[in-house]
């Protein structure tokens, strides 16, 4: 028979052979306690203060009920070596499973053993640790107070560890798993530190190796359409275009509002440092000309702001020489999930080429691929969504002029899912037209 072994990072489970137990709660709760423990005795009286919660003196009837997940443990692991009763004046269970049978220590094991190791090693390493994790860590004891402290280590393991797995693939000449690696990290933590910068860098270095991926002049409009594998705020050639909610909201505290993740809340700490007041009062400036179009209770909307402005609303910010072409094309829900359709989003579009006519001067329009985010238009995908985007401003572009470039800058682990043979067809086509 082979030894059991144990995993906590997600559901618990026992795995004896080729068969899989998940342990009743309480049992989930004393085997999490005693792998804590790390091999270390644990007693009767600390097992039961852990799990019961209980500190009162244990009663007859409080041992059996620890000894009880005891024998059901033992039964499960069908090993009698794997828990053992340590001799003493009280009685006390010890965990003997080897560390490298229980997820939990393989896990932290593997990523300091790979901090010791070269790229190469590292990689393999950090690779096979972060895969012990199949959902949350302790999962079934969450709510125990002595499980806590351990989920919070954990997880801050499983950051640090995806941010040395980030520089591993780096360092071995691997941006673009680097990069993919990152960026899922950042959308999972965008507050964690560096992380941001991080994948900022690599969407530097990867566009660097994959440049302008499209290109198409249209003269008879005086435009032409580039596609960019690009960071949109080192377009410093071009207008930006940032994309808002119907209610301005800018706060990407704790990421509740806004995440600092998205294009409009990177906005904030990359021109403006993190300060929402003086975006807040520079988007009051540009809109003074706007009337929402109602104002939510505050019991309504309990965070954020409340005054609602219709879509398509465009607030142009100025700094510098640059201008910020700020467009409202989603509705900010009072349970803060941001919402739009196909019909709102076009109808934002037009409002946003009508601003750039009016304020941009004809320069290039750096516009990232609106709609793809957290306020994503559900049942379009991003092939469709860039087709769109080049059609609206191709339409608006044959009554009057709206920009000398329209340059669509897409994150880099967009490319792959852009299918850019149909998008170059759709140029063609466009351009046929002319």
């Amino acid at each position: 028979m082979s030894r059991p072994s144990v995993s906590l990072l997600g559901p618990a489970e026992i795995r004896v052979s080729d068969r899989v137990v998940r342990p009743t709660p309480l049992t989930t709760a004393v085997l999490t306690r005693l792998v804590l423990a790390d091999r270390e005795p644990l007693t009767v009286d600390e097992i039961f203060t852990a799990v019961w919660g209980d500190r009162r003196a244990l009663t007859r009837a409080d041992r059996i009920s620890v000894q009880k997940r005891i024998l059901e443990l033992r039964k499960i692991l069908a090993d009698p070596s794997a828990l053992v009763t340590e001799a003493g004046q009280v009685s006390a269970y010890r965990l003997t499973i080897p560390r490298a049978d229980v997820d939990v220590h393989a896990f932290r094991d593997l990523v300091e053993r790979a901090r010791r190791e070269t790229p190469v090693n590292a990689v393999t390493l950090l690779e096979q640790a972060l895969g012990l994790w199949r959902g949350r860590p302790l999962f079934d004891t969450e709510r125990y107070p002595f499980a806590q402290p351990a989920i919070r280590a954990l997880r801050e393991l499983q950051d640090t560890a995806t941010l040395d797995l980030v520089t591993a693939y780096a360092d071995i000449g691997q941006p673009e798993k680097a990069l993919s690696t990152g960026a899922a990290l950042l959308d999972r933590r965008p507050d964690l530190p560096g992380a941001a910068d991080a994948v900022a860098r690599l969407r530097r270095r990867v566009a660097e190796r994959r440049p302008g991926v499209e290109h198409r002049d249209f003269p008879g409009l005086g435009t032409r359409v580039t596609i960019r594998a690009d960071d949109l705020f080192a377009q410093r050639d071009a207008q930006l275009v940032i994309g808002f909610c119907d209610t301005f909201d800018t706060s990407t505290d704790r990421n509740v509002v806004i995440s600092r993740a998205t294009v409009q809340g990177q906005f904030l700490h990359w021109a403006y440092d993190g300060d929402t007041g003086r975006l807040n009062r520079d988007l009051r400036s540009a809109l003074r000309g706007a009337r929402p179009e109602r104002v939510e209770r505050r019991e309504d909307k309990r965070r954020g702001k409340r005054a609602r402005y219709p879509l398509g609303t465009v607030a142009v910010l100025h700094r510098d020489d640059r201008r910020f072409f700020c467009v409202a094309y989603s509705v900010m829900g009072n349970d803060l999930v941001a919402r739009s359709d196909l019909e709102s989003f076009r109808a934002s579009l037009d409002r946003l080429w009508d601003a750039a006519v009016r304020y941009g001067q004809r320069e290039p329009l750096a516009v990232p691929l609106l709609g793809s985010g957290l306020a994503r238009l559900d049942g379009t995908d991003r092939t469709e969504l860039v087709t769109l985007l080049i059609e609206s401003f191709l339409r608006h572009s044959r009554r009057q002029v709206v920009s000398r470039e329209l340059r669509l800058v897409l994150r880099v682990e967009d490319l792959d899912r852009v299918d850019l043979l149909e998008v170059a067809a759709f140029l063609r086509a466009q351009n046929d037209r002319e």
